[in-house]
C-alpha cells in the first residue's frame, strides 16, 4: 500500500494521501513524476486569473499569465541566515525613452492616403497632415484616433536631452502589417499583427538613428483583414540589481496532478515542498467556482538538525493590470483573524475592454494568511527581494505601478519532524462577463451576502478538507483515464485538465441558467465560441453534463430569444468578455449546427434523460432540418478548422452533418416520438450508405468529395461511437485508421493532406476511434512525444507542426478537454 500512497500525495507521506474512500485496482501502477510540460499550471481559475511557470524548474524565469505577459510571483526560503530563492525571477523593469500611449497620451500627425515620398524622413513637411492622439485603432471604445481605412501613416516628433545608455527598445502594437522610422532611417518592420505592446530590442545600427534633440518616429501600417491597431514608443531594460547573497534552490522533482502542481527543493540543510492548488473540482460547482487558490509550503531538516527558518512570498500587482503602466492602488489589512492584502487598479475600468490578448484591469487581488504571525507589507516589484534582505516594510497603502504583496512566513525552528504553512491567492472580478448588455457577478457571490473577505476566510478555514477533495478528484482523474488509455494517455489528460476549466469563467443568467462561457483564448478571443465547445466536451460529458449545458444555454438563448434570427446556430456570443452578439466576421452553419445537435444528443445520453432536448426542441429541429438540407454536401464553407481556410465538399464536415441527424433521431426516440426518430434514423442511414460510396478513395476516404488524390482525419465520426448510432461499419474506421497509421510524423499525424501540421485534440479523437489498443497507443504516443519535447513554452498548444513539434498558432485554449474522448467512449458504451 505504500506506493500507493507515494502516487496520491507525491511525497511519501500517507498522512497527506487520505482517499476519502477511493479504492484503486492493482493494476494501475505508481505514477512516475510528470516528465516535462510545456508550461506548468500554478494558479489557474478563469481567463483572467491565470499564473503559469514556463521553464522545468520554477526559480528559472518570471511567473507569467498564459499570454505571456509577466505576473512575478517571488519565493525565498531563509535557513539559518542563508537565502535561497525557489519560487521564479524578478520581472524585467524598463525605463520610458518616449512613451506609448498606455503610459501617456500623445499627439502625432497622420495621414490616411499615400504621402509623397520622403515621408519618414525627419525634414518632411508635415504641415497638410492631420493631427490626432494615439493609439490608432478601428476599436469604438479606444480612446485616440480611429482607424478605418486599410493603410495609416504617422509621424511623431519628440525632443530628447541626452542618450540612454542602455540598449534601446522598440515598444510596438501592430496590426497589421508594419514599418517603422526613426529620422528616416528603418529600424523595424513586420508582417502580420502581434497583439499587444511588446519589446523589439534594437540592432546597434538602428539604434544609433536616435540622437539629442528633434527626433521623429515614423510609422506605416496595412491592415490586411481584422482589427486595426497602431501604437508606439522607446524604453531601456533597466538593470536587475536584486541581492547576490541569494542562493538558488536545487530544484529536485515536479509533479502535476489534475488539481495541484506539486515542487521539492533543498535549500541547504531543509528541504521544502512548494504545492499550488487550484481547486477545480468538476464535480462541486460550487468549490469550482471559489476563487481562491492555495500555495502550501512544508520545510522539513534533512540532517536530523534544527534550524531557524522562514519564508518569503511575493505576489506582484502585475496580476491585476493589463498593462504594467497602469498605476494600482494596494493596501493591507486585518479581517477577523486573517491577515489581508488587496490590489487593483486605481482607474477600475470594470468591462471597458474586449479582445484576445488582454489581461483583467479592473477587481482587486487579494493574498490572505491565518495567524501563525504572518507579516505582510507592500513594495515595488524591484525593492521587494532587497526589502526582505534588510528591513522589511511596514507600508499598509501604496499608490504606484508594479507594486509587490509581501508575506513573510515565520516557521521557527524546523527539525526532522517538519512543518507546514499555507497562504491564499484570490480575485475578485466585481463583474465577470456583459450578457446581452447586463453585467453578470461571478457565481460565487450568488450566495446571498457573499463578500471576498468572507470568502478568504472560509477557504483557509476548510483548507483540510479542500485539499483532501483535491488529492480525491486527482486520483479519480488519473486512474479513469489510465483505465481508459494507459500511462501516457494519463498524463495528457492530467495536463489538459485544469488549461480546459480555467479558459470558462462561470456565471448566472439573467433568466437563472447556469453559463459556463469560454474564451477563445490566442485564436481571435471570441466568447462562448461554439467549435470551441465542440472539442472541449468530452471533459465535461465525462464529469459533468451540466457544465457542458452552461456551455450551451446562451447560444440557445441567443436563437431562441430571436436577437440571432438565422436558421442555424451562431459561431459565437461575442468577443470577451461582453457576450452581447456575434462578432466574427463570418457564419459557419454545417459546423455550429452539427455541434449543438450533437451535444444536446450526448447530454441527453449520457444523462439518460430528454429533457434537455425537450426544452430546446424547435431549436434543435430547426437546425437539424437545415442539416438534412445543407448537411450531406456542404457548399464552400469554414469548418471549426478555419485556419486552413474555405472548403467546398469538405467529407468530414458531411460526417459531423449525418452524426447530428442520427443524434437528432435518438433524442425523437428518447422523447416518445417514434415517427420523427424512424424518420432522421433512416435518414442518417441513408446519407452514410451514400457517404461511403461517394468518398471512397480506395485504401481510405478523401477530404473532399471531388479529390480522391486527398485524405483527412474523420474525427467527426467518433461520434458515431460514442452515441452508438451504428451508422459506420467497422471496416470503414478499420481502413481510416490503417491508412492514418501510415500517414504519422514524428510528433503526430497531420490534420490532412494539405499541410503538415496538426490538432492534437482531433488526433486524440480519431485515436479514440481505434478498435484496439495497439492502434490507439500508436496514435497517442507521438501526441505525448509533442507535450515532452516541444520548443514552445506556452500553455498546451492544441495546433502544432508534426514535423518539428513547434506551436503553429493556439494556447492555453479549453479544447484540450477534448484529449478525455476515449474515457468518454469507454463510459458512454459500457467498456470497463
Amino acid at each position: 500500500m505504500k506506493k500507493f500512497f507515494n502516487f496520491i500525495s507525491g511525497w511519501g507521506n500517507p498522512g497527506r494521501a487520505l482517499l476519502c474512500g477511493i479504492l484503486v485496482s492493482s493494476t494501475v501502477p505508481v505514477l512516475a513524476q510528470q516528465d516535462h510540460a510545456p508550461a506548468y499550471p500554478l494558479i489557474t481559475h478563469n481567463p483572467y486569473f491565470s499564473i503559469w511557470s514556463t521553464t522545468d524548474k520554477l526559480n528559472e524565469s518570471t511567473t507569467t499569465h498564459w499570454t505571456g505577459k509577466s505576473q512575478s510571483l517571488l519565493g525565498v526560503l531563509k535557513v539559518d541566515g542563508e537565502y535561497y530563492r525557489f519560487m521564479g525571477q524578478a520581472a524585467p523593469h524598463y525605463k520610458t525613452v518616449l512613451p506609448a500611449a498606455d503610459e501617456s497620451s500623445y499627439t502625432c500627425k497622420y495621414s490616411f492616403t499615400a504621402p509623397a515620398a520622403g515621408w519618414e524622413k525627419q525634414n518632411y513637411a508635415d504641415q497638410d497632415w492631420k493631427s490626432g492622439k494615439a493609439p490608432f485603432s478601428d476599436n469604438e471604445n479606444t480612446t485616440g484616433t480611429r482607424w478605418t481605412s486599410r493603410e495609416v501613416w504617422v509621424r511623431r516628433a519628440f525632443t530628447l536631452n541626452e542618450l540612454p545608455k542602455s540598449p534601446l527598445l522598440l515598444r510596438l502594437f501592430h496590426d497589421d502589417d508594419v514599418e517603422v522610422y526613426l529620422n528616416g532611417k528603418q529600424i523595424y518592420a513586420s508582417g502580420g499583427a502581434n497583439g499587444d505592446l511588446q519589446m523589439f530590442e534594437l540592432s546597434p545600427a538602428a539604434a544609433s538613428a536616435l540622437k539629442t534633440g528633434e527626433n521623429v518616429l515614423a510609422l506605416h501600417c496595412t491592415n490586411t483583414g481584422g482589427l486595426a491597431s497602431l501604437d508606439a514608443g522607446l524604453s531601456v531594460k533597466v538593470e536587475d540589481k536584486t541581492n547576490e547573497a541569494i542562493k538558488m534552490a536545487k530544484q529536485t522533482a515536479v509533479k502535476v496532478d489534475a488539481t495541484q502542481t506539486i515542487y521539492s527543493f533543498k535549500c541547504g540543510a531543509v528541504n521544502l515542498n512548494v504545492t499550488f492548488t487550484s481547486p477545480l473540482l468538476i464535480t462541486d460547482i460550487k468549490t469550482l467556482a471559489n476563487p481562491v487558490s492555495y500555495i502550501t509550503y512544508e520545510v522539513k531538516a534533512n540532517d536530523n538538525k534544527t534550524h531557524a527558518v522562514d519564508l518569503y512570498q511575493g505576489v506582484s500587482t502585475d496580476a491585476a493590470v493589463n498593462t504594467p503602466a497602469q498605476e494600482v492602488k494596494a493596501e493591507t489589512y486585518t479581517a477577523g483573524t486573517i491577515k489581508i492584502m488587496k490590489a487593483g487598479t486605481t482607474e477600475q475600468p470594470v468591462l471597458k475592454k474586449r479582445g484576445d490578448d488582454l489581461r483583467i484591469d479592473w477587481g482587486y487581488l487579494y493574498v490572505a494568511s491565518p495567524t501563525y504571525n504572518a507579516r505582510q507589507y507592500i513594495t515595488t516589484e524591484d525593492e521587494a527581494i532587497n526589502s526582505y534582505l534588510s528591513t522589511p516594510g511596514t507600508n499598509a497603502t501604496v499608490v504606484g505601478k508594479q507594486l509587490m504583496l509581501n508575506t513573510l512566513l515565520p516557521f521557527g525552528r524546523v527539525g526532522k519532524n517538519g512543518a507546514e504553512k499555507h497562504i491564499a491567492v484570490g480575485y475578485d472580478d466585481i463583474y465577470s462577463v456583459q450578457y446581452f448588455k447586463t453585467d453578470l457577478r461571478p457565481w460565487w457571490r450568488n450566495t446571498k451576502g457573499a463578500t471576498m473577505d468572507g470568502v478568504l476566510a472560509a477557504s483557509l478555514k476548510n483548507y483540510l478538507t479542500v485539499m483532501a477533495a483535491c488529492r480525491n478528484a486527482d486520483a479519480k482523474i488519473y486512474i479513469g483515464a489510465y483505465q481508459a488509455g494507459g500511462e501516457k494517455y494519463a498524463k495528457l489528460c492530467v495536463l489538459a485538465y485544469r488549461q480546459s476549466i480555467a479558459a470558462h469563467q462561470l456565471v448566472k443568467s439573467p433568466q437563472g441558467e447556469l453559463l459556463f462561457l469560454s474564451k477563445e483564448n490566442f485564436s481571435n478571443g471570441s466568447i462562448n465560441t461554439v467549435d470551441i465547445t465542440y472539442p472541449s466536451a468530452p471533459l465535461y460529458l465525462l464529469y459533468n453534463p451540466e457544465l457542458l449545458k452552461g456551455m450551451m444555454n446562451g447560444i440557445f438563448y441567443y436563437s431562441e430569444s430571436s436577437k440571432w434570427a438565422k436558421p442555424f446556430a451562431a459561431h459565437d456570443l461575442g468577443t470577451y468578455p461582453l457576450a452581447n452578439g456575434q462578432t466574427y466576421g463570418e457564419d459557419m452553419p454545417v459546423e455550429e449546427c452539427g455541434n449543438m445537435v450533437i451535444l444536446a444528443g450526448a447530454i441527453t445520453m449520457a444523462q439518460k434523460d430528454p429533457a434537455y432536448a425537450k426544452k430546446h426542441w424547435k431549436t434543435l429541429t430547426t437546425w437539424t432540418n437545415y442539416l438534412a438540407e445543407a448537411g450531406f454536401d456542404p457548399g464552400n464553407q469554414l469548418c471549426t478548422d478555419d485556419f486552413a481556410g474555405h472548403l467546398a465538399h469538405n467529407a468530414n464536415l458531411s460526417v459531423k452533418a449525418i452524426v447530428a441527424i442520427g443524434a437528432y433521431a435518438k433524442m425523437a426516440a428518447m422523447l416518445g416520438d417514434t415517427k420523427t426518430a424512424a424518420k432522421y434514423s433512416t435518414l442518417s442511414k441513408e446519407l452514410a450508405t451514400k457517404w461511403i460510396a461517394k468518398d471512397d478513395a480506395g485504401d481510405h476516404y478523401a477530404l473532399v468529395f471531388d479529390d480522391k488524390n486527398t485524405w483527412s482525419q474523420k474525427y467527426n465520426m467518433v461520434w458515431d461511437k460514442v452515441l452508438g448510432l451504428n451508422l459506420f461499419p467497422q471496416y470503414v474506421y478499420d481502413k481510416e485508421i490503417k491508412y492514418y497509421l501510415g500517414k504519422q510524423e514524428n510528433y503526430g499525424l497531420p490534420l490532412d493532406s494539405r499541410k503538415t501540421y496538426t490538432k492534437s485534440d482531433w488526433i486524440l479523437w480519431t485515436a479514440a476511434m481505434a478498435d484496439n489498443r495497439k492502434d490507439f497507443d500508436a496514435l497517442v504516443k507521438p501526441i505525448y512525444k509533442f507535450a515532452q519535447e516541444t520548443s514552445s513554452r506556452v500553455p498546451l498548444s492544441d495546433w502544432h507542426e508534426t514535423t518539428t513539434g513547434k506551436m503553429v498558432g493556439f494556447q492555453a485554449r479549453s479544447v484540450v478537454g477534448g484529449y478525455f474522448m476515449k474515457a468518454l467512449k469507454d463510459k458512454m458504451t459500457g467498456k470497463k
